[in-house]
């Protein structure tokens, strides 16, 4: 099996137009090489619309008709999210789009000149003679429910940022005027009266004025049955002793109830998009595969999936491990040499969504358990708690991606093989 590199400098044939593109918001630059890197033709500036897309590409249809080349590939680098739509333009007409990774631009640069000025016209050469070197990665923008996938993953990961960034900022006022609303409800954003009270009479003083009877009064607004006159009571006793600050009440009051108010709907659009998620997941045919898994529920499943997309374009579940930045790099130098590390070039995401993975099914998934156990555990090379959630999510991956490949669903006792299986009875 040839090295992918390699497969990679084969695609850069006699024949091939090679195109690197600047990426910017309003004005982009292009130069046209041939497969030895050689420019064909002046540098081309466009704009970033549609009749920009339409020059480029009749100047790179002249271009091969001129100097007899039948294949086209074209690079550029991820910036922002403004490459999105001339790849996605490109692409629609046929011309094989590849990404150049910024910080290869950014080291290549000096290698021509020995300077590290920078100019758009300058980078659009560099990524196309790196497009020559074969230094690049296909570009993957999913369709159909893979595509709806990774843009419910991306907003119900903003939504939680914001969700939250607001929790803490809550939490911080109360702290400040009635840090003992704590000893009355052990979680004062999870319940419907705690949210109740902080809306109506969160400090001590409204609370005082209150007292027992309107305090009940206020929760009944909110629950029926299961919080009665005994919390109302707790919290009049708490709000007596109380440490919280007493200035600013009435402006401080206004300001908690907003964020309560948009805490609430943001709860509800997270709601909605878990909803639209699980809809999505089960369009792919593989909701079903992944849940049988114990410990991956429907968010993680959906979000695994709108980050890689289908999991058959891969090759192997390496190739996943490597995108999430899992696969292992080391700093040695004659004698010294340093222990391994995750390389963390990857998508940040995708780690943090394995990783939430992991740490449930270690603690709900029987064969993860005992992996976890095994790894921290074994006499030879003993893994730190994190360092053995990494393995874990790396056997996520596998295990994933070969249910789907097999089309089948979760099986216990084909988790490990037999040397695993005998590694870990030996440490039990």
């Amino acid at each position: 099996m040839k090295k992918h590199n390699t497969c990679k400098l084969e695609a850069i044939t006699p024949n091939t137009l090679i195109v690197g593109v600047d990426i910017a918001k309003s004005l982009q630059w292009a130069r046209f090489t041939d497969y030895r890197g050689l420019e064909l033709g002046k540098a081309i500036k466009f704009k970033n619309n549609k009749e920009g897309f339409e020059r480029i590409l009749a100047s790179i249809e002249t271009t091969c008709k001129l100097k007899k080349l039948d294949k086209i590939v074209l690079g550029m680098e991820p910036t922002g999210h403004y490459w999105k739509p001339f790849a996605n333009y490109l692409q629609l007409n046929g011309i094989t789009v590849v990404m150049i990774n910024p910080y290869h631009t950014k080291r290549a640069k000096e290698l021509d000149d020995n300077s590290p000025t920078k100019s758009d016209k300058k980078d659009a050469l560099i990524i196309a003679r790196l497009v020559r070197d074969g230094r690049y990665y296909q570009v993957y923008m999913p369709r159909d429910e893979y595509a709806e996938l990774r843009v419910l993953s991306n907003s119900r990961i903003s939504l939680m940022r914001r969700h939250n960034a607001l929790k803490n900022t809550i939490t911080t006022v109360m702290d400040e005027y009635f840090p003992e609303i704590v000893n009355v409800f052990k979680h004062p954003l999870k319940g419907k009266a705690s949210l109740q009270i902080m809306k109506s009479c969160p400090f001590p003083s409204l609370i005082l004025e209150l007292g027992v009877d309107g305090v009940l009064r206020e929760i009944k607004k909110a629950v029926k049955k299961t919080v009665g006159r005994k919390k109302a009571q707790e919290l009049v006793e708490a709000a007596q002793t109380s440490i919280g600050v007493n200035y600013g009440i009435t402006a401080s009051k206004l300001k908690l109830g907003l964020m309560i108010e948009e805490l609430e709907l943001l709860t509800k659009q997270l709601e909605q998009i878990e909803n639209a998620m699980e809809m999505a997941l089960a369009k792919t045919g593989l909701k079903e595969l992944m849940l049988s898994i114990p410990g991956v529920g429907v968010v993680t499943a959906a979000s695994f999936l709108g980050e890689i997309g289908n999991p058959l374009r891969f090759e192997h579940p390496r190739q996943i491990s490597k995108m999430a930045g899992y696969n292992l790099v080391e700093d040695s130098s004659g004698k010294n040499k340093s222990g391994t590390s995750i390389s963390k070039r990857g998508r940040k995401n995708l780690r943090s969504i394995l990783y939430q993975m992991a740490r449930t099914m270690v603690a709900q998934n029987s064969e993860m358990k005992e992996l976890y156990r095994y790894l921290k555990t074994r006499s030879n090379n003993p893994l730190k708690s994190k360092q053995a959630l990494v393995v874990i999510s790396k056997k996520i991956v596998s295990i994933i991606y070969n249910l789907v490949k097999r089309q089948t669903e979760y099986q216990a006792e084909l988790v490990f093989n037999e040397f695993r299986k005998n590694q870990m009875r030996q440490a039990a």
